[in-house]
């Protein structure tokens, strides 16, 4: 890991989902994984205790939604950078984490890497970690 490296919080009830960003941001050599939660009360708890720099956010979780906990996190931390992973685009809840203070949003469904090999998100991950008020989206092609 570089010490320079994106610290990037992974917050999903699905341990697939988990487990595979976990994979891609260890590929990466300028992201490193800092920890992850399978609900929002964790996600809440996770980022007070690791402060990533980027943390991706699934907008359902069982007990807590990810509306919700974004609303707390920035509450208690309002340069929080978070980037929420969602199935459906233009959900009604995809807007509220956005004015939340979502970042921006991932679709689920995008490819897991482009021809250089690395994942179609991660220069976007970048923005947001290096750009506090840039919102983006990235869709499917």
């Amino acid at each position: 890991m570089n010490a320079n490296s994106i610290r990037v919080l992974s917050i999903d009830d699905h341990p697939v989902v988990r487990e595979g960003i976990g994979t891609i941001i260890k590929s990466q050599a300028d992201m490193s994984l800092a920890g992850t939660a399978s609900n929002g009360k964790e996600g809440i708890e996770a980022f007070r205790a690791l402060q990533p720099d980027v943390t991706l956010m699934d907008l359902r979780l069982p007990d807590l939604s990810g509306v919700s906990a974004t609303i707390a996190i920035r509450s208690e931390f309002p340069e929080a950078r978070i980037i929420v992973l969602t199935t459906v685009e233009g959900d009604v809840d995809l807007q509220r984490v956005l004015k939340a203070g979502a970042r921006g949003y991932l679709l689920k469904s995008m490819p897991p890497q482009n021809d250089s090999g690395r994942h179609p998100a991660s220069p976007r991950w970048q923005e947001v970690h290096s750009s506090g008020d840039r919102r983006w989206i990235c869709r499917t092609p």
